[in-house]
């Protein structure tokens, strides 16, 4: 019987590389730094290198040297951009993140009706423009998340995980 015991020599650089996962938040209740904490918290249960910052200390540019993104913003008023997500979102436009995996929720109030977590939808489709991959459908938390909110937010980031996954190992 003849074992064979691998050496480091045998193993590849790519044997050894965590993945890694940029969250950018907007929050002015707190909600979405919750959402945002939520999610940073799951990615770290699984192993998950993360960063992630408030929109107004982030640049695009920091989401193509990451695995997945993940982007948690949140509507003002009837549905606008905050002023602190104007410049971030007209800037993530002007980029290619072709083929980057990438995940948005974030929380709103369903009093606004129509235009209820609006800003999601909104950078969903800015992803989509500039080639982002759709790793999890998007997701909308009414006001703070509750625990039915908090398992649909960790549901949410395996799935996006297991979508990174599925498409890079």
């Amino acid at each position: 019987m003849n074992l064979s015991i691998p050496s480091y020599f045998d193993y590849k650089k790519e044997d050894f590389t965590l993945t890694t996962a940029k969250i950018v938040y907007a929050s002015m209740t707190g909600n979405n730094e919750e959402v945002a904490s939520i999610i940073d918290e799951k990615l770290q249960d699984m192993g998950i290198q993360t960063d992630m910052s408030d929109i107004t200390f982030s640049d695009v540019n920091e989401f193509s040297e990451y695995d997945i993104a993940f982007m948690v913003p949140y509507s003002y008023g009837e549905g606008e951009l905050p002023d602190e997500a104007l410049d971030f979102y007209e800037d993530l436009l002007e980029i290619d993140l072709t083929d980057k995996i990438f995940a948005v929720a974030g929380s709103g109030d369903v009093f606004y009706e129509d235009a209820y977590c609006i800003t999601v939808d909104d950078f969903t489709k800015a992803f989509l423009k500039i080639g982002g991959i759709q790793a999890a459908e998007s997701l909308k938390i009414n006001l703070a998340p509750d625990l039915e909110d908090i398992e649909n937010i960790e549901q949410f980031t395996e799935k996006a995980v297991n979508f990174y996954e599925a498409n890079h190992k």
